[in-house]
């Protein structure tokens, strides 16, 4: 079950509220152990790129900051000239579509069982809205990842892994999450 939370002050514009998924502690039990063995897989076979700082250990967005002073830093001593582009995708972890989830997990090696459960855990999930007593009617979630839950960070990274290889003419990517 999803229920909105107010990204922003103003909490009359329906465009500031996400999602929030409500799961029970069970579910984030298997979330969790089910993320700890994904964790180390990825990172034992280094599959998630050094470029991605966000919701992995010993990388935050101070060391994704910090890793682009000094390489801007780099460059333009070395009388380079330098061009950035910011990237914020809109709701990014609204929008991914499942199956492509699925398709990536495959890419890094994601089968089996553990895929099946993943499905599964994606499949059939339900939202609605809850507004001073009043409930809209439900409706079916066919695409994102669970924002709330443990897994979630995790499948949405996987799935921005390989945007570096997309954009092979940039010479640095740098990414903190949805941020890149």
């Amino acid at each position: 079950m999803s229920l909105p939370y107010s990204r922003k002050e103003k909490k009359v514009s329906p465009g500031n509220y996400r999602p929030v998924s409500l799961t029970c502690i069970a579910s984030r039990i298997m979330e969790s152990i089910l993320k700890d063995h994904l964790v180390d897989y990825l990172t034992m076979n280094d599959l998630i790129l050094k470029s991605q700082h966000g919701f992995m250990k010993k990388r935050s967005c101070l060391t994704n900051l910090l890793e682009y002073l000094e390489n801007l830093s780099d460059l333009v001593d070395q009388g380079h000239s330098v061009d950035v582009v910011y990237l914020d995708f809109s709701k990014a972890f609204n929008k991914v579509p499942h199956e492509r989830i699925s398709v990536m997990l495959q890419a890094h090696g994601i089968g089996g069982h553990i895929l099946e459960w993943i499905k599964s855990w994606l499949r059939g999930r339900k939202q609605r809205v809850v507004l001073n007593g009043s409930f809209s009617c439900w409706i079916q979630v066919c695409s994102g990842v669970p924002q709330g839950s443990v897994l979630g960070p995790l499948l949405f990274i996987i799935f921005i892994n390989l945007f570096d290889h997309e954009v092979g003419i940039l010479e640095i990517l740098s990414k903190y999450a949805d941020d890149t």
